[in-house]
């Protein structure tokens, strides 16, 4: 049976947050609801907003992400049709505007100008081990891999003699397996999967699929020692995950956590903490599977990443906008 140490702190800021408008930097009053205390005791400093700490005492060893968390911040530019897919690349941010039809870049602060355009409506971006930008590209029903020069090839747009549905998310493991979601938001009437599902690619370019969805398979991402899959079932409001072996192949799944909010894309940072956007915020659970707390956000969030030199800082899109926020640890680019 567990046992709950509560601490509830409130700095005077309860009810702050941005006001959603669009106009200049947001401060979104960072709501870490339920952050759990770090093993020395700290909460957070006091630019954080309320913080209902509930530490399970089964997860006191380890620290707590959460603390010391900034405020998160609109970043110029825009609003946007619809941002999702950010990955750090380099020295820059590159995100998708779905519906505009083209990959932005950010140039730290605040330098944004286009990557790709067409972009083939993408969505989820990753980079593999070589540093190629891949993408899950919507209008184009497959995943493609952008070469140094700049050539755009396939890497996935079949499977079992009919299209992909709709490539949702990636992500690349350092041995060059790759792993994406194909749920059917954009699927074609006559030339579809009979079913949604989570699908890998071997280094051989094999492409495998791992599970079978009836509901809708969407954001994804590793653990640290890349031996853990997990994939957000949006519509199941679940986070699964799958044990991944030396040659990348996978497990049957297991339940992680349901989260209750509609999980979206996803990021993990150095010490196994999963990034998780849904429609309450950011929540962020502990590898236990505890929830740590939520990060709020002025917009309802569609994915996250860390980026920047040190990899302190977690880039979110959200609908129209793109928002960022500084945390203590790192986290996977």
């Amino acid at each position: 049976m567990k046992r709950w140490l509560v601490v509830l702190w409130s700095a005077g800021l309860l009810g702050c947050g941005g006001d959603g408008d669009g106009a200049g930097a947001h401060d979104a009053g960072v709501s870490v609801d339920a952050a759990l205390v770090a093993a020395d005791g700290a909460v957070g400093d006091a630019a954080s907003s309320p913080v209902d700490a509930r530490v399970s005492l089964d997860d006191a060893a380890t620290v707590n992400p959460l603390t010391g968390v900034g405020a998160v911040t609109m970043v110029p530019g825009g609003p946007y049709l619809f941002v999702e897919g950010p990955v750090w690349l380099g020295d820059r941010l590159l995100f998708s505007d779905i519906d505009g039809n083209i990959i932005r870049q950010l140039v730290p602060p605040s330098t944004i100008t286009p990557f790709r355009m067409p972009s083939g409506n993408s969505n989820g971006l990753a980079v593999d081990a070589q540093g190629r930008l891949l993408a899950c590209e919507h209008g184009n029903h497959r995943v493609s891999r952008t070469l140094a020069g700049g050539t755009v090839e396939d890497v996935a747009t079949s499977f079992g003699g009919t299209r992909l549905n709709s490539p949702n998310d990636i992500i690349a493991r350092s041995d060059g397996n790759l792993y994406f979601t194909d749920p059917d938001y954009a699927a074609l009437p006559g030339d579809r999967q009979p079913t949604q599902g989570v699908f890998r690619v071997s280094p051989t370019g094999a492409l495998t699929r791992l599970a079978m969805y009836s509901t809708q398979p969407n954001g994804i991402a590793l653990s640290p020692d890349e031996a853990t899959l997990y994939v957000a079932d949006a519509a199941a409001n679940l986070v699964r995950k799958f044990a991944v072996a030396s040659d990348g192949s996978t497990s049957a799944a297991q339940p992680f956590v349901n989260t209750a909010n509609t999980p979206d894309g996803m990021a993990m940072d150095d010490a196994g903490n999963l990034f998780v956007s849904t429609q309450a915020g950011v929540q962020v659970f502990a590898p236990s599977g505890t929830l740590w707390g939520t990060i709020t956000v002025p917009e309802q969030p569609a994915n996250c990443t860390f980026g920047d030199s040190d990899r302190r800082t977690l880039y979110i899109t959200a609908r129209t906008r793109l928002y960022r926020v500084r945390l203590v640890g790192p986290g996977k680019p």
